[in-house]
Parts: structure tokens; C-alpha cells; sequence
């Protein structure tokens, strides 16, 4: 009876419902998104530690791979969560395990059939470009020349970019001394005391040269940042402790979702996404909270995650009205997607697995002492 029995399930395991094995490989199909052009996409499926993985190629947009933090394959039935564009694929291993016929999600479902490649079938996915070459670990912490302008009124968006061109030019739009601040010393607002009113309204565009080549890391850029707010701005300060209501960023009881980027980039990028949206790319947790308590969040923001290497992830949430309306005239109105989406704290634990906490604690303030508008170029 034994003998029996176990060769009636090799017999169900090889021929019926499909080991998980069965689905390994590399697989490819064109998407068709509601709008916009036909997209070639590879998926390569592995196994590691008894665990199934998958990265998806959008090889016509580039080589990047979006990896998937979930995966799962019952009864010929898989389920794959990218939460670094915030896509879901799900499809059906066919009876002779060469297609999948499934659906890809990413707002609007769109058919997405997978056929198993072979070498000689495969589709090539693009190489990547060669990493940026990183600035130097003693290098001059300076920039060779700095131009500061008022910024054009009728230039929309805001932003601060290193790397531009391929180059390693620190560039700047629409920002106010304030923001230059913020992310220089990674401080929140209301972590700024005594500052004259013209901190947080005059606007300025920045283009800073490097006095050495390569790109700078976090702390290399946030060095020269400091060094041309003194220069150029006239900045000093001295710091105190101060009690504060701050946010801790903690991981959830069912751990993270969160995809490992490994390309080896220097610095993080974030990208909003329309309101209440946001892409995280190769961002670190303690760079994530400083990006949080800087753009999004009205208070400190500390991590206590405890999570190591650096991430990519989109975050969806409803924006609070009440922060909207502080915008006035400027302020977005919010589509029906928009509204119909979690608040902030609950995105947190359904889309990334994390938390954020409310808390007192005392936190150092920077007290301006003196401060200047931009010397002359």
C-alpha cells in the first residue's frame, strides 16, 4: 500500500496540479496598457532557498528589473506583488506548463500571456548602462563654481538632482532656503527656529560643479551643501533640544514588502506621483524618513525599522484634506481614485508592511543666528 500510494502522488504532482518547480524559467508577452503603446515584457522566474522568485524586464522601457516581494503558485495559479511600481501580476499555468494566461495590474488591469522562452526564442533584455563612477572617499567636498538665481515664477514643480546629463552637477528649481536647509542637515521645519520670514518664500535655482569628479554619496553631497549655505547664504546657527511630537517608522507585525534594489547607486530617488503618490528608488530607511518628515509628513520623522540596503517602492494614499487646503488656490483637487484610497498610516502597513507611531520626544533644533540672501554669482 505504501508503494502504492506514493506512486499515485508522483503520478498527481507530475501530471496534474504542477510542482511549483514547473514554473521556472524565463517567460515573455507583449502588455497592452489601456493607453499608450504595446510593451515587450520578460519574466524570469527562479528558485531560491525554496522560495520563488520573480523580476519582471519592461524591456522596451529599459533594463531595470521590477522585482516582486511576494510570490505565490497553488494549483497552477500564480500570484506575483511588485511593490516598487505598485503592480500585481496573476495568471494560470497551462496543463503543458508552456503558457501563462494572466492579467497584469498596475491601476487598470491589462491582459499579460506569458510564453516560456528558450534560448533560442528569448528576447534580449537591454544591458544596463555602466554605474556612475563615485566620487572619490577623499575628495574635495566642494563646489568648483555655484550659480544662485531667483527662481522663475512661472516654472512649475520643484526639485534637487545630482547627476543630470550624466554629469555630477547639483542642480536645484524652485527651492527656498528653507528646503536647502532640510536636506543639507536632514532636519523636519519645525525643527528651524528663529528664521526670518524669506527662508520659506523667496525661491532659488542652483547649479553647483563639484570641484572633483565622480558622484558624491548622501553625506559627500550634504557636505558641500552645508559649505555653500555658509559661503553663498551667510548661515550660522547653533542647535538645542527641544520636545517635539515626531513620528516613529517602525516594521509591521507581518514584516516588510519591500523590494531590494542592487544596482550599487550612490544616491536615492523620489518621484511624485500626482497626490498623494510617490516612487522610491534605491532609498535607504533612514533616507526614506528623512524624505518623509522633509516632504510629506508634519513632524519629525525618526526610523526605527531596523532594516538594512536600499529599497524601491511606490506609496498611494489619500492626502489629508486639511494639508491640501493649506495650499489655497494651488491646491490639487483630488480624482475619485484618489479619494477612494487609504489614509497614510493604514497605506503604510497595507502596501510596505510598516507602521508609523506618533510620539513625544526631545529632538535637536537648529536656531538661526544669522542669516543673508545669496551673495553675488
Amino acid at each position: 500500500m505504501k508503494t502504492l500510494l506514493f506512486a499515485v502522488t508522483f503520478a498527481i504532482c507530475s501530471a496534474g496540479a504542477l510542482c511549483a518547480q514547473d514554473v521556472v524559467g524565463t517567460w515573455q508577452g507583449t502588455l497592452q496598457p489601456p493607453q499608450g503603446q504595446a510593451l515587450r515584457v520578460v519574466a524570469k522566474i527562479s528558485r531560491e532557498n525554496d522560495q520563488l522568485k520573480v523580476a519582471f524586464y519592461s524591456i522596451d522601457q529599459g533594463p531595470q528589473p521590477m522585482n516582486a516581494s511576494t510570490v505565490t503558485f497553488d494549483r497552477s495559479n500564480l500570484k506575483a506583488d511588485v511593490p516598487g511600481v505598485r503592480g500585481t501580476y496573476e495568471g494560470k499555468l497551462s496543463a503543458d506548463g508552456n503558457t501563462i494566461t494572466g492579467t497584469w495590474t498596475q491601476g487598470a488591469p491589462s491582459p499579460l500571456n506569458l510564453t516560456r522562452a528558450t534560448p533560442q526564442t528569448a528576447w534580449a533584455i537591454p544591458e544596463p548602462p555602466p554605474p556612475p563612477k563615485p566620487m572619490a572617499a577623499n575628495a574635495s567636498l566642494n563646489f568648483e563654481v555655484a550659480t544662485i538665481k531667483p527662481s522663475n515664477p512661472a516654472t512649475p514643480g520643484q526639485s534637487i538632482l545630482v547627476g543630470r546629463g550624466g554629469s555630477n552637477l547639483f542642480t536645484t528649481t524652485n527651492t527656498t532656503l528653507n528646503d536647502l536647509i532640510i536636506f543639507a542637515y536632514g532636519v523636519h521645519v519645525q525643527q528651524i527656529v528663529d528664521a526670518p520670514a524669506w527662508l520659506t518664500s523667496e525661491k532659488f535655482d542652483i547649479s553647483a560643479k563639484p570641484e572633483d569628479t565622480g558622484v558624491p554619496d548622501a553625506t559627500q553631497l550634504r557636505t558641500m551643501v552645508q559649505k555653500l549655505l555658509v559661503e553663498r547664504f551667510s548661515l550660522k546657527f547653533h542647535r538645542e533640544k527641544k520636545e517635539l511630537t515626531a513620528y516613529t517608522l517602525n516594521v509591521g507585525k507581518n514584516g516588510p514588502k519591500l523590494s531590494k534594489n542592487e544596482t550599487g547607486g550612490n544616491l536615492p530617488g523620489f518621484s511624485g506621483r500626482g497626490p498623494g503618490a510617490v516612487g522610491v528608488r534605491n532609498s535607504t530607511m533612514t533616507e526614506f524618513a528623512a524624505f518623509l518628515q522633509a516632504r510629506i509628513l508634519d513632524r519629525p520623522v525618526v526610523d526605527q525599522t531596523g532594516l538594512t540596503g536600499k529599497f524601491d517602492f511606490t506609496l498611494e494614499w489619500r492626502p489629508d484634506t486639511a494639508q491640501l487646503a493649506a495650499q489655497g488656490a494651488n491646491a490639487p483637487r483630488l480624482p475619485p481614485e484618489v479619494e477612494s484610497r487609504s489614509d497614510i498610516f493604514t497605506a503604510f502597513q497595507e502596501q510596505l508592511g510598516l507602521k508609523l507611531e506618533s510620539m513625544k520626544t526631545p529632538v535637536e533644533v537648529f536656531v538661526i543666528d544669522q542669516v543673508q540672501k545669496p551673495s553675488e554669482n
